[in-house]
């Protein structure tokens, strides 16, 4: 039977004296000499049985057979939740829709849909479009920024009221020709 090494300890009994640790100065020096351990010895010392052969060998196959496994569960976990996502996504276009049915089922919604998009108008009624009556060198290509700043309005409305009544009266418009 194959004796079980016993760790070094610090006694000058198995052959080594403190005399070098004082020598370097150095507590920590000792400590490292204290805890050498021949690997070869401690290595000889392990004993595998049978059992724990055996145990080992089917340790090692239930991993082999169990990580592709757990990789399957992992990517289809990942399928279904990006599934129900996809179904939330779905049950909110429907709702959506049948929200917009039931707008549809309205007779003055209906109504209001035929007169905006169809230009439909009821007997006795006369509609004027008015499409692009203004320059297309006066239209503004871009809109200005919008400030993040609050102004104050001025309190005298009058004058304001005047000036935008005048330049409404004197804009050139399309019909004019001018």
């Amino acid at each position: 039977m194959a004796r079980r090494p016993t760790p070094p300890s610090a006694s000058p009994a198995n052959g080594r004296s403190t005399s070098g640790a004082s020598k370097t100065g150095s507590p920590r020096s000792s400590r490292a000499v204290a805890r050498e351990v021949d690997v070869r010895e401690w290595a000889s010392g392990i004993r595998l049985s049978g059992f724990m052969v055996i145990m080992l060998s089917l340790v090692v196959l239930g991993a082999w057979v169990l990580v592709p496994t757990l990789g399957t569960y992992i990517d289809q976990r990942q399928k279904i939740a990006a599934l129900e996502a996809s179904v939330q996504v779905s049950a909110e276009e429907i709702e959506a829709l049948e929200q917009e049915q039931q707008r549809w089922e309205d007779p003055a919604f209906i109504t209001t849909q035929a007169r905006e998009r169809l230009y439909y108008v009821k007997p006795g009624e006369v509609v004027y479009l008015v499409d692009n009556d203004l320059d297309p060198s006066s239209i503004p290509q871009e809109q200005a920024p919008v400030s993040d700043e609050l102004e104050k309005t001025p309190a005298d409305w009058m004058p304001q009221l005047l000036r935008a009544i005048a330049g409404a009266g004197l804009a050139q418009n399309a019909a004019s020709g001018q």
